[in-house]
């Protein structure tokens, strides 16, 4: 038979064993979610700046790797998209472009903001209501174009 304190001890040892790591779980749990709430507040505050002015709304963006994102933004009173880029933190001037096209039978010019800025490149504009968009940017020497998207309606081809 065992001692009557040998069994009262292992369960007291077990449940001290269990706190701590129920301790550690939660202490851990905490800086992975405070990291998490900074990363978040971080990737908020270089987010969209405003800058295609007041009826704009977010409808689509793309990242250029970590240096900056394109975001799509279009204005439905007006019918007009505007495309910036935005830079994920501000610094010296780098080359850097914003654009969009409107996707035709026969592909339209882009109109194109580009040149060495510290935050942001941008805003352009474009008349598009009912139409496909192709539109992009450009940080350094990265870049990113989306093609056909945020269609209203899309033009008829050629044949």
């Amino acid at each position: 038979m065992t001692e009557p304190g040998f069994l009262e001890g292992f369960v007291n040892r077990v449940r001290m064993a269990a706190g701590a790591a129920v301790f550690a779980a939660a202490s851990i749990g905490s800086v992975l979610t405070a990291a998490g709430a900074s990363a978040a507040a971080t990737t908020a505050a270089a987010g969209y700046n405003g800058v295609c002015g007041r009826g704009y709304q977010v409808v689509n963006s793309a990242p250029i790797g970590r240096k900056a994102t394109v975001y799509l933004t279009y204005n439905p009173a007006t019918g007009r998209n505007c495309v910036v880029t935005q830079r994920s933190a501000a610094g010296p001037a780098v080359w850097m472009s914003a654009w969009v096209q409107l996707v035709e039978d026969h592909e339209s010019t882009p109109v194109v903001d580009s040149g060495k800025y510290t935050s942001y490149a941008g805003p352009v504009y474009l008349p598009a209501r009912g139409y496909c968009v192709n539109w992009g940017g450009s940080a350094e020497n990265q870049d990113v174009e989306v093609d056909h998207s945020n269609c209203g309606k899309t033009m008829p081809t050629s044949r």
